[in-house]
C-alpha cells in the first residue's frame, strides 16, 4: 500500500541515523480517551519467547531433529535473533530502533545459522573427546538444523502487528503480517503438545510444566478481550495435553506427533494471514464507499478469537477505529469517533528528527502528535498508537532542543 503524508515523512526520517538516545515510555490508551480494552500497553521488550522456544523444541522432535544436541541447536536457533534484546540494558529508545532489525534481516539469516552451527560443532567435538564411545555429529547436520531453527524466528515475528525488518541491512522497511496476536493460545497448545510429551519424564520436569501451564492459563483466562469460549477451549486443551501424557500412548510416536503439530501450526498461521489480508480488502472497500481513502490499515488480531479483528485505519488526517468480524452481517463496524493525527504542524516533522527519539521514529507505525505552543517554541508529544511515546521541545526555528532539555513524558 502506498503511504502519503506523515507516513512518507516518517520514512524519510527513518533513513537517518543518530548517535544519542534516551528513553521512551509506554503510550497508554487513556492518552486518547479510547477504551483501554482496545489496545493495551504492550512493551516490545516482552515479545513472547515461549512461542519461539516451543517452535524450536517441536522441530527437534521431528525427523529433522534426530541426533545428539539437536534440541539444544533448535531451541537456541529459534531464539537467537532476539540477541538484539540486550540493547534494553543500554537504553529503551535504542532498543526500539534496533529491535527486529539487523539480527532479524536477510544478512543475519545468512550469518547467524552458520555461527550457531560452528559453535555446536565445537561443543560436539569437546563431547567426543570426553566420551570415547561418542559418535560425532556431521557439521552439515548442524548447519541444516541451525538454518531451519533460526528462520522460524522472523517468520513468527512477522505474524504479529509489531512486524519485522526482513531486508536489513539492505532495506529498513517494516513488514507486518497482522495475522496472530503476540500471545496466541492456539499456537501455544499446538507447539507445546509434543514438547510436554517428550520432556516430562522426571518429577522436576512435571513440576516445571505445571508451573508454566498455570502461568499460561492465567495470561489467557485473565485477558478481558479473549472470548469466554476461547478460555474454556484453552483449559480443555491444557487438560488434553495432561491426559495424553498420563495415557502415554504417543510416547513412542513423538516424531509423527511433532510433524503433525508443525503442519497444524503452519496451516493455522497461514489461514490467519490469509484471513487478515481478505479482511483488509473488505475494510478498504468499506472505507472508500464512504469517501475515505485508507492510507494504512492494521488488522489487529483479538486474543483467542480467529474471526475478529480490531482495525486501525489511517487516512490523510485521521485514525479510525473499527471492528471486523467474519461472523457478523455487517462485518465492518466503527467503534468510536476518529482521532486527529496532528501532523499538520511543521513542528512535528522537526520533532521526529530529534536525536533522542531516533528509536521511536524508526519504530513508529501509527504516530500521533500533540503540539503545544511555548514561549520559546513548541512542545511536541509523539506517541505510537501501539506502543511508545516521547516529548520533544522545538524552538521557533524548528530546531529540536538537545535531549538534556527535553522532558520525558510521565
Amino acid at each position: 500500500m502506498n503511504e502519503t503524508g506523515v507516513f512518507r515523512r516518517i520514512d524519510r526520517v527513518n533513513n537517518r541515523s543518530f548517535p544519542q538516545r534516551t528513553k521512551c515510555v509506554c503510550y497508554r490508551p487513556a492518552d486518547t480517551g479510547r477504551d483501554a480494552s482496545w489496545a493495551p500497553c504492550y512493551d516490545v521488550r516482552r515479545m513472547d519467547p515461549l512461542t519461539h522456544t516451543l517452535a524450536g523444541a517441536t522441530l527437534a522432535q521431528t525427523r529433522l531433529g534426530r541426533g545428539t544436541l539437536a534440541t539444544v541447536t533448535c531451541v537456541v536457533g529459534a531464539n537467537l535473533p532476539d540477541v538484539d534484546a540486550a540493547t534494553y540494558f543500554v537504553d529503551s529508545d535504542l532498543a526500539l530502533g534496533v529491535r527486529r532489525g539487523w539480527t532479524h534481516g536477510a544478512l543475519a539469516m545468512a550469518v547467524l545459522p552458520l555461527l550457531l552451527a560452528v559453535i555446536m560443532s565445537l561443543i560436539d567435538r569437546v563431547r567426543c573427546q570426553r566420551l570415547a564411545t561418542a559418535t560425532p555429529v556431521p557439521t552439515i547436520r548442524f548447519v541444516l538444523l541451525s538454518y531451519v531453527a533460526v528462520l522460524t524466528h522472523p517468520a513468527l515475528d512477522w505474524l504479529n502487528t509489531y512486524g519485522v525488518r526482513l531486508l536489513m541491512p539492505f532495506d529498513d522497511r517494516w513488514f507486518y503480517g497482522d495475522a496472530v496476536f503476540i500471545i496466541d493460545p492456539w499456537l501455544w497448545l499446538l507447539l507445546a503438545t509434543t514438547v510436554v510429551l517428550a520432556h516430562s519424564s522426571t518429577r522436576m520436569l512435571v513440576i516445571g510444566w505445571i508451573g508454566l501451564g498455570l502461568v499460561a492459563l492465567t495470561l489467557v483466562t485473565g485477558d478481558p478481550r479473549a472470548p469466554t469460549l476461547a478460555k474454556i477451549l484453552f483449559v480443555l486443551g491444557l487438560a488434553t495435553i495432561c491426559g495424553l501424557r498420563a495415557w502415554g500412548g504417543f510416547q513412542q510416536r513423538l516424531t509423527a506427533v511433532a510433524t503433525a503439530c508443525v503442519f497444524l501450526a503452519t496451516g493455522y498461521a497461514t489461514a490467519m494471514s490469509a484471513s487478515s489480508r481478505l479482511a483488509r480488502l473488505q475494510v478498504e472497500t468499506w472505507a472508500r464507499a464512504r469517501g475515505v481513502e485508507p492510507r494504512q490499515v492494521m488488522m489487529s488480531p483479538v486474543p483467542g478469537d480467529p474471526f475478529r479483528r480490531r482495525v486501525l485505519m489511517a487516512d490523510d488526517r485521521h485514525y479510525h477505529h473499527l471492528v471486523f468480524d467474519w461472523r457478523a452481517g455487517d462485518r465492518v463496524q466503527p467503534t468510536e469517533s476518529h482521532i486527529l493525527i496532528g501532523h499538520d504542524h511543521p513542528a512535528t516533522a522537526a520533532a521526529l528528527t530529534a536525536k533522542h527519539v531516533w528509536g521511536l521514529s524508526t519504530w513508529t507505525r501509527f504516530p500521533r502528535f500533540d503540539v503545544q505552543p511555548r514561549e520559546d517554541g513548541y512542545r511536541v508529544t509523539i506517541a505510537d498508537l501501539r506502543f511508545g511515546s516521547a516529548v520533544v521541545d522545538v524552538d521557533r526555528n524548528l530546531v529540536p532542543h538537545p535531549p538534556a532539555t527535553s522532558e520525558r513524558q510521565p
